[in-house]
């Protein structure tokens, strides 16, 4: 089959792809987009919009609940009706994605429905169809939910977050198998709609990859709204009699209407065909330098990339690669010298930098951290200095009566921060600035001598500075 020549081909348009897509496609490339779900991806129709929907919802619940302790009664009856259908109506148009179609064949693109794969350099195979690019490729194929290999659970009918998101009739009884920010999210979303949850957790604290302070915090807010948490529970079985779900760990069952199972994500690369541009498909994730190449003419971005499975990751990348690729197309058309992987030798397009990466997990109170853990500081072998404070010591956390905290972690040797968490009310807002500290490598110096506001969440910041000594 003759191929068609275009510009550029992006498979997969989830929130990256889409984005360089679009970017490309408005500046006037002749851009094949080729995705075989939802244009948009997960974010939109399974996880960040949704599912921060049903938070609003049962945060509102939990602050009903808490008008006793401030300003005197009130009767709350919980109902996931109008949360289902607004997430149908607002958030997802019932899973269907012509808005996002339209939206990138209006800004230019070709779109194509089916399952990218590659051909060899620089061509791309769908469905009955080849594209030659005269420029580059971009893999933005996310990645998929992984369930674990227990015995029985793959002949089960269990909920992946798809099923969760789209549920319409709550069950009485939930089992959550894992403990990490989307699991956590959701469990506290069913239990304060009435839910009765357990969690399980094979490591021995849930939110294992934030600071040990955050999984403690988290736990305690969960278990306040009810839900069974057990840690270091490896699960050896699972069953459904058609009625109720089985979770056999040793000796101990667990037992509920439903089975959840947000065990993590992994990307597909084995579809890709990534052995016909000599790319190794026996991996967790594509690998990618700073400019998110992966090979001669082929960028990616996004989950399948691993450097962090958040929408503001892909975004962040997928500026890069337009940068990247505009810059090639401008050097190749104006005869500019090129490197050995197609780069021009002296361009100026910025390199992914992930040392100030931010990260929030939705619960109430929210976990937001930036930057590297206590933990991972000292791994690093950094001089690590800490300073931490409850944020019910500052005046507007104990005016709220709110559970956080405030942790800093400090390069002592370079007297900067890198990295810091921020747990509370409003713990991913009050993030921002020590995002920004990390980032800019702000002296601590300069920190502790800004005016911090009073009474708000952040001026906790300025307790934990003087915390580090």
């Amino acid at each position: 089959m003759e191929p068609e020549l275009v510009d550029l081909v992006v498979v997969g348009l989830g929130v990256g792809g889409e984005e360089v897509a679009g970017q490309l496609a408005k500046a006037g490339l002749s851009v094949v987009g080729i995705e075989r779900d939802l244009v948009g991806g997960e974010c939109p129709y399974w996880g960040c919009v949704p599912s921060k929907m049903m938070i609003r919802a049962a945060n509102t619940l939990a602050e009903a609940h808490r008008v006793h302790e401030f300003a005197g009664s009130a009767r709350v009856s919980p109902d996931w009706a109008p949360v289902a259908e607004r997430i149908r109506a607002e958030a997802t148009d019932t899973w269907d994605d012509q808005v996002a179609v339209e939206r990138f064949v209006n800004q230019g693109g070709r779109f194509i429905r089916g399952s990218g794969r590659l051909d060899g350099p620089g061509r791309v195979r769908v469905n009955d169809q080849v594209f030659q690019a005269r420029h580059g490729i971009v893999l933005s194929t996310g990645t998929r939910p992984f369930a674990p290999p227990i015995d029985g659970l793959a002949d089960t009918p269990y909920w992946t977050n798809h099923q969760a998101i789209e549920v319409e009739r709550l069950p009485e009884s939930l089992l959550v198998l894992g403990g990490g920010a989307i699991g956590l999210e959701l469990t506290q979303v069913f239990a304060r709609f009435g839910v009765r949850v357990t969690v399980v957790e094979a490591l021995d604290r849930i939110l294992a990859t934030e600071e040990p302070e955050s999984s403690e915090v988290v736990a305690a807010a969960l278990r306040a709204d009810g839900v069974d948490i057990n840690t270091g529970v490896i699960a050896d079985r699972v069953d459904h009699d058609g009625q109720q779900f089985t979770l056999r760990a040793n000796d101990v069952r667990y037992t509920a209407d439903q089975l959840l199972v947000v065990t993590g994500r992994r990307a597909h690369l084995d579809e890709l065909g990534l052995d016909t541009v000599g790319v190794r498909a026996d991996q967790r994730f594509l690998p990618v330098d700073d400019r998110l190449r992966v090979t001669e003419g082929i960028w990616a971005v996004g989950d399948v990339t691993g450097a962090g499975a958040f929408t503001h990751v892909a975004t962040y990348q997928a500026g890069i690669v337009v940068a990247d690729l505009l810059d090639r197309v401008r050097r190749s058309e104006a005869g500019a010298a090129l490197d050995g992987t197609g780069a021009a030798l002296d361009d100026t397009v910025p390199r992914a930098d992930y040392r100030a990466l931010p990260r929030v997990t939705f619960t109430d109170p929210e976990v937001g951290g930036v930057g590297l853990t206590e933990s991972q500081a000292r791994q690093q072998g950094i001089n690590v200095q800490v300073g931490s404070v409850p944020l019910g010591s500052s005046a507007r956390g104990w005016i709220h009566r709110a559970d956080g905290l405030i942790k800093l972690v400090a390069d002592a040797d370079r007297g900067v921060l890198v990295g810091g968490t921020s747990i509370g009310p409003a713990g991913g807002e009050v993030l921002s600035g020590l995002a920004v500290a990390v980032h800019a490598a702000v002296p601590l110096a300069e920190l502790r001598d800004m005016i911090y506001a009073y009474p708000t969440f952040y001026r906790a910041i300025s307790d934990a500075l003087r915390d580090l000594g």
